[in-house]
C-alpha cells in the first residue's frame, strides 16, 4: 500500500481550471520507486460509483481518458517529486465530485480506462465543485 495525498480541490466556476495534486509518500513504498507505479484519477458522486477520469503509465509516456473528459483535463507526472497532477479546463457542473488519485505497481507500457479494483492504493480524495 503506497500513501497517497490529494491536494488542489476547491469551488470554481463553469469555465474555470483547477489543478489537482496527488503527492506518494517514498516511505511507503518499499523496495519500489515512484515510477514503479502506474498512477490513475477517478471521481466519485455521492451515491455513485467510482469512475476513472485518467491514467498515466510509470513514464509517462502513455496516458488514457474517460471521453467526458478527453480534450479537456490533462494527467501528467513528475516522477522525481513522487507526484501525479491533474490539469482540469473548461470545468463543467457535471464535473463536480470527489476525486481521487490511484496507485497500482507495475510498468504498463500502454495504459488504458480502467475500473476501480485495477488500482490498489487509494488516496482520501478532494473536493471539487463547478458552480454553474
Amino acid at each position: 500500500q503506497v500513501q497517497l495525498v490529494e491536494s488542489g480541490g476547491g469551488l470554481v466556476q463553469a469555465g474555470g481550471s483547477l489543478r489537482l495534486s496527488c503527492a506518494a509518500s517514498s516511505r511507503t513504498f518499499s523496495r519500489y520507486t515512484f515510477s514503479d507505479y502506474t498512477m490513475g484519477w477517478f471521481r466519485q458522486i455521492a451515491g455513485q460509483e467510482r469512475e476513472s477520469v485518467a491514467t498515466i503509465n510509470w513514464s509517462g509516456g502513455s496516458t488514457a481518458y474517460a471521453d467526458s473528459v478527453k480534450g479537456r483535463f490533462t494527467i501528467s507526472r513528475d516522477n522525481a517529486k513522487n507526484t501525479v497532477y491533474l490539469q482540469m479546463n473548461s470545468l463543467k457542473p457535471e464535473d463536480t465530485a470527489v476525486y481521487y488519485c490511484a496507485a497500482r505497481l507495475g510498468h504498463d507500457a500502454v495504459v488504458h480506462v480502467r475500473t476501480s479494483d485495477y488500482f490498489g492504493s487509494w488516496g482520501q480524495g478532494t473536493q471539487v465543485t463547478v458552480s454553474s
